[in-house]
């Protein structure tokens, strides 16, 4: 139902609230149509109820906190199942070749597989939106890995960049390898991500790469997150750690080259 009149800003962002405890979820162009304004404004508006609490901004839109499921900060899961990320990050670093471009994502046990590979001084070249991995091969004697550092808006929550841009500067490289995780592995065939803008750096990495490698521990076999990011069977190979064997057949039955570490 569209609003009569120009209405205060404060009054329209009660409204917006409204429509987000009714729908879970609002759009940008939805709000220009309800209440005649600017995507500016509306963005505004969204931004706004960001700063209260009572919105989550997503791209094109906003959903209520919570709605995409529970989300833990980088540091926090940076810790959780450290064991079956250190064994996935071995795993994955005697996939790379040498001299290789590999994609490694924001999620901490891309985090771990980075720092494998910089310890290791594997000859290589890492592209990454991730400003850990970033740090990572700054500060880290490793002369046979370099770095192309992907910009954009940060994302505090997982500390990487996201956005246009940061998808812009993925699309602006190919890769041999990506390295990427991902918040769960859905029964039906999808992985999924519980951030739209996350999800969309993931999914171009894996698209602008020649080899993808899902690095997944026993976690991730659970409820769905709210963002796809592909399909099992658009990924090579998934490299699994602490995996009960059900889950890891959902995975070949995917299509997928499913190898337990």
């Amino acid at each position: 139902m569209r609003a009569s009149g120009p209405l205060l800003p404060d009054e329209r962002r009660r409204l917006i609230a409204e429509r987000l405890l009714e729908q879970g979820s609002v759009s940008v162009s939805a709000l220009e149509a309800e209440f005649l304004i600017s995507s500016m404004t509306a963005r505004r508006d969204l931004d706004e109820l960001e700063r209260q609490g009572i919105a989550r901004r997503t791209h094109g839109g906003a959903v209520l906190p919570g709605f995409s499921g529970h989300e833990d900060s980088f540091a926090h899961r940076l810790d959780v199942a450290a064991g079956a990320k250190e064994r996935l990050a071995a795993a994955a670093v005697q996939l790379v070749e040498p001299g290789e471009a590999v994609f490694v994502d924001s999620s901490t046990t891309g985090y771990f597989a980075a720092r494998k590979i910089v310890h290791e001084n594997v000859k290589c070249t890492i592209v990454t939106n991730s400003v850990p991995v970033m740090q990572l091969v700054a500060e880290t004697e490793a002369p046979q890995v370099d770095l192309v550092g992907i910009g954009g808006s940060l994302r505090r929550l997982t500390r990487s960049f996201v956005g246009p841009l940061a998808l812009a500067g993925i699309e602006a490289h190919f890769a041999d390898l990506a390295l990427f995780s991902v918040k769960r592995v859905s029964e039906d065939g999808y992985l999924t991500d519980p951030d739209a803008l996350e999800s969309e750096i993931k999914r171009a990495m894996i698209r602008r790469a020649r080899r993808s490698v899902l690095l997944v521990d026993g976690s991730k076999f659970d409820r769905p997150a709210l963002s796809v990011v592909v399909r099992c069977d658009d990924v090579t190979i998934a490299l699994a750690a602490d995996v009960a064997r059900a889950a890891l057949d959902r995975l070949v039955s995917a299509g997928i080259d499913a190898r337990s570490v």
